[in-house]
């Protein structure tokens, strides 16, 4: 497994009239911990742009448990589960104090070729070559996306 985590705190912008952080920035906090976890790869957007293939979110599911409060510090943990066929990523939003779960997650990313359009049904080589250099780096080769 590879996985990575970020560290928030809820601002005042992120609030909604019920002074709870509002549920259209969760997606914020997961796009943040996405971004670490695929540094962690070594294939972030940067690397996504460069190659043939664009990775659109296709599935997202959030299960709200607890609301989070102005001021509180949240850890959101990005976890890959799969990347053979798709890019799908397990979050986990917790307070950092506690440790207690706020929220957990899941995106699906599906490859689609940038000029034709074409959605495959597998990862192309570029993400899978860079996610199993990855594996190996870590000592987890064979625990993810088999």
């Amino acid at each position: 497994m590879i996985d990575a985590a970020i560290e928030v705190k809820a601002q005042f912008y992120d609030l909604d009239p019920m002074q709870v952080v509002w549920h259209g920035n969760y997606a914020r906090f997961l796009e943040q911990a996405r971004c670490e976890l695929l540094d962690r790869i070594g294939f972030n957007y940067e690397e996504m742009v460069s190659s043939e293939w664009a990775w659109p979110i296709v599935e997202m599911r959030t299960k709200y448990v607890r609301p989070i409060r102005f001021g509180q510090r949240i850890r959101c943990i990005a976890a890959l589960r799969d990347y053979e066929n798709r890019l799908r990523i397990d979050y986990r939003i917790e307070d950092v104090t506690s440790g207690e779960v706020l929220t957990t997650a899941q995106t699906t990313q599906l490859a689609v070729h940038r000029h034709s359009g074409e959605t495959l049904l597998e990862s192309p080589a570029c993400l899978v070559e860079a996610v199993q250099r990855a594996l190996r780096a870590s000592g987890a080769m064979g625990a993810v996306g088999r």
